[in-house]
């Protein structure tokens, strides 16, 4: 006997078409293959073994401090039906963080979208059997897996709130990647008409992975979630930061199209640029996009009063109001990361790739796009 879910997905359209084979499948290894994929993605939350875990997760979740932002739009929009939470992707800590704030102010659950690169050993059987996490295939073009994760995911959003990271994976050069579109075109064809998308962006002083993500980000190769995190503990060590994750105003689906690949693709470019001006303008930001390999303080000050100004007329979401003020936030703690040091009236890099990646986090406030006004 087949559930309630896996009948649903295959009674879509794309699914049912799916099904009838093709040419070197038959109808049958087609059906097989389509329920392997459900049986892949299927999860379940324990909502009440989800918020135990704030208790052996505590010598890490105590080191960064958590500031919501606008929170309250998402308790009302989670009052008028249900919810996609549409987030940036800066760090493993994200999928532990953006709950954890909405389970702070007593908001409902949201299923995750995570990759399947996370549901080895016995993280993935947290993933699939407390947090209600979801194995995504990010790189496949299997149309057997395409067409039944779109219907899959349309189905749990009739019964299930959910937070999805729009880049993919994680940023490894620090800059905003580009926005898929294979989840939104799946929340598009639930056809509920209460669902929409709220987004909210997730900004650190330090990502705990900087170093990580930075330097596989220029050998352009990724090392695998074990050796990773091994590298992360070790990274964590007088690991402290803040983590402002910050919420805006819902965006109702009734005016796009599932069927338009036009409309689908404005909408994930118009969500990618809402969650660009919610991101954060931090301190270690500012510092590091107006760093050069060696600088007087003076000067430095200067050129962060600039980028301020920049950012300002571009409505950026900025955590300091002066250059002076991002220097005495930022300085001690990055000569501690040991990205830069410190000589005299003279700062000089120590660690330029991560000081380039944290440079890029606020590349797209600086250099916004021209279409962005049109939004």
């Amino acid at each position: 006997m087949l559930d309630d879910i896996t009948q649903a997905v295959l009674a879509h359209d794309e699914v049912a078409r799916y099904l009838r084979g093709g040419p070197g499948e038959s109808g049958l290894e087609a059906r097989e293959r389509v329920q392997a994929y459900i049986e892949e993605l299927r999860t379940t939350q324990r909502y009440p073994f989800y918020r135990a875990l704030k208790h052996p997760l505590y010598p890490i979740l105590r080191k960064i401090t958590r500031v919501p932002e606008a929170v309250e739009i998402a308790e009302a929009a989670t009052g008028r039906g249900r919810v996609i939470y549409a987030s940036n992707h800066k760090s493993h800590l994200d999928y532990l963080i953006e709950p954890l704030i909405l389970d702070d102010h007593g908001i409902r659950p949201p299923l995750i979208a995570a990759g399947i690169n996370l549901f080895g050993g016995a993280l993935g059987l947290l993933h699939r059997h407390v947090t209600g996490a979801i194995p995504i295939r990010r790189n496949t073009k299997d149309p057997a897996y395409l067409v039944t994760l779109k219907a899959y995911v349309a189905e749990l959003l009739k019964r299930h709130d959910f937070l999805v990271y729009l880049e993919g994976g994680r940023s490894y050069n620090g800059a905003m990647k580009t926005p898929k579109t294979g989840l939104l075109h799946a929340a598009l064809q639930a056809g509920q008409d209460d669902l929409k998308i709220v987004p909210m962006a997730v900004a650190y002083d330090f990502v705990l992975e900087d170093q990580v993500l930075a330097h596989q980000g220029v050998k352009r190769q990724q090392r695998p979630f074990a050796r990773e995190l091994a590298e992360m503990v070790r990274y964590g060590v007088g690991y402290r930061s803040r983590a402002f994750v910050t919420f805006g105003a819902p965006v109702p689906l009734g005016g796009y199209d599932p069927c338009s690949r036009r409309e689908v693709m404005a909408l994930a470019s118009r969500i990618g640029d809402l969650i660009g001006k919610l991101h954060k303008v931090l301190p270690t930001a500012l510092v590091s996009a107006a760093m050069r390999p060696s600088i007087e303080l003076a000067e430095l000050t200067d050129r962060i009063d600039g980028l301020i100004e920049v950012l300002r007329s571009n409505n950026a979401n900025l955590a300091v109001s002066t250059g002076q003020q991002a220097l005495n936030e930022a300085i001690e703690p990055m000569i501690e990361r040991g990205i830069v040091i410190l000589d005299g009236t003279k700062c000089r890099v120590r660690e330029r790739i991560v000081l380039r990646y944290y440079a890029r986090s606020i590349q797209h406030l600086l250099s916004p796009r021209s279409d962005q006004a049109t939004h």
